[in-house]
């Protein structure tokens, strides 16, 4: 899909897990990037688990706070190894991760909200159209982040795929639409920390981690979360109902269903970007020419693809 959209002969790692030596990295690398080339593909971008649409990115900053669901969370050693190689171009981003409890908006966000406000209503997913809202999610989507760099538009199978799996583990309130003037115009979803409550299983649900899983996730609520898919449709997006329908939607969805530390999720959730702390992603890129290292049968690894016009 990839080469479909952008035509730029670039295929993508992921999935990269090693030991902690710099032969190992270069043979895993030298792997992926040898089979590129007999596909024609002339640079490689990563990590990217699956795409660029999931885990994005190396961590290289933020080692100090624990993995969140649905984030990359590779060791310091990872990035020096990266280092190591012929990376030519890299793109970073950061992701807030605690801001004050307290926050209020400020007294010209709070005049655009309130003038919006008259038009813009938020609402719930409605479960009992729970495909059809899907649907409109992923158009929201599709269409918000279309210019944005790298952006791979969500198959409907993907999504859909995607929405069956929130179906069970986010609340009904955690998702919220924006209407404007009755036109779905933008959306949130925040999803449950689940890396907190399967911390300690060990990675087993037996004899009893399983009991111990479900207590955490419907008695006691995780005490923070994320939120994986948002957006404003373009066409708001430079106007000034854009930043109060993105004020409106993470106002309205406020986790209620976190636990007593979670302080209303407004530990999470903060509209301006403003954070006291925050993980730090690093994509790489470089050119598709490095020799095959003679040490691959060392190397431990678990997937490395590219894209190609059938697929990510």
């Amino acid at each position: 899909m990839h080469l479909e959209r952008y035509a730029d002969s670039t295929g993508f790692f992921g999935m990269l897990d090693a030991e902690d030596r710099q032969d190992t990295f270069a043979a895993l690398l030298g792997t992926a990037e040898q089979w590129l080339r007999e596909q024609g593909i002339r640079r490689v971008r990563g990590p990217f688990s699956l795409s660029i649409n999931e885990e994005t990115g190396l961590l290289i900053e933020g080692f100090d706070t624990p993995p969140v669901f649905m984030m990359g969370h590779a060791r310091p050693y990872y990035a020096s190894a990266r280092r190591g190689g012929r990376a030519i171009g890299k793109r970073s981003t950061r992701s807030p991760i605690m801001i004050a409890a307290d926050f209020q908006p400020s007294p010209v966000m709070a005049r655009i909200v309130a003038a919006a406000a008259k038009r813009v209503r938020v609402r719930p997913l409605d479960r009992k159209r729970f495909d059809a809202e899907i649907e409109l999610l992923r158009d929201i989507f599709n269409d918000a982040w279309a210019e944005n760099w790298g952006f791979l538009p969500f198959t409907t199978a993907e999504f859909h795929e995607l929405g069956r799996n929130l179906r069970f583990l986010v609340d009904p309130g955690l998702i919220r639409i924006a209407e404007v003037d009755g036109e779905p115009a933008a959306f949130i979803v925040v999803v449950p920390n689940i890396n907190e409550a399967i911390r300690g299983l060990d990675g087993s649900l037996l004899p009893f981690g399983w009991a111990k899983l479900l207590w955490r996730l419907k008695v006691r609520h995780p005490s923070t979360a994320r939120v994986p898919l948002m957006g404003v449709r373009r066409k708001f997006q430079r106007s000034r109902l854009g930043p109060a329908l993105a004020f409106l939607v993470i106002a309205a969805a406020q986790p209620t269903t976190l636990g007593a530390r979670g302080q209303g999720g407004r530990a999470l959730l903060d509209p301006r970007g403003q954070c006291r702390h925050a993980e730090h992603h690093r994509v790489h890129r470089r050119p598709c020419l490095q020799a095959l290292p003679d040490l691959r049968a060392r190397a431990r690894w678990r997937l490395l693809w590219p894209t190609s016009p059938s697929g990510r």
